[in-house]
């Protein structure tokens, strides 16, 4: 069992809205993943980053961030959960982002809970385990 960081975690963190360190150092005991499509998501920043400085910036955070992070791959297992999962929350008119869709059937499949800012749309994932990490996010 791990927990899985969904991209508004790294990124809140990025922009000093999120105390990450808190939240490994409350679960020692746990290893903490993010999915292909979360990794693409964060250098995605990268790549929009609007001067060099900024880039090389968001570069070296995006790259510490995917040393320190196991990243799971999206395959066929995977693609057959996420199947089942987008359609059920079609059915039921709950239907959230492709990416978060990707990130929760990747964490489900793996065993993983979802560590997210994003608790509004994961929550209509049926049994999708969320983390409470309300705790700490960094008021401005």
């Amino acid at each position: 069992m791990g927990l899985m960081l969904d991209s508004s975690i790294p990124i809140a963190h990025e922009r000093r809205r999120f105390n990450l360190t808190g939240l490994f150092h409350a679960h020692p005991d746990e290893t903490f993943f993010i999915a292909a499509i979360t990794a693409s998501e964060l250098l995605h920043g990268v790549e929009r980053a609007n001067t060099k400085t900024r880039r090389a910036e968001r570069s070296q955070f995006v790259e510490d961030m995917l040393v320190r992070l196991a990243v799971i791959d999206f395959d066929l297992t995977i693609a057959r959960r996420h199947a089942a999962l987008w359609a059920n929350l079609e059915k039921r008119g709950q239907i959230i982002g492709a990416h978060d869709l990707q990130i929760a059937a990747t964490a489900m499949e793996s065993g993983h809970s979802v560590a997210t800012l994003n608790e509004k749309d994961f929550r209509h994932v049926p049994g999708l385990a969320l983390v409470d990490v309300t705790p700490f996010v960094l008021r401005r």
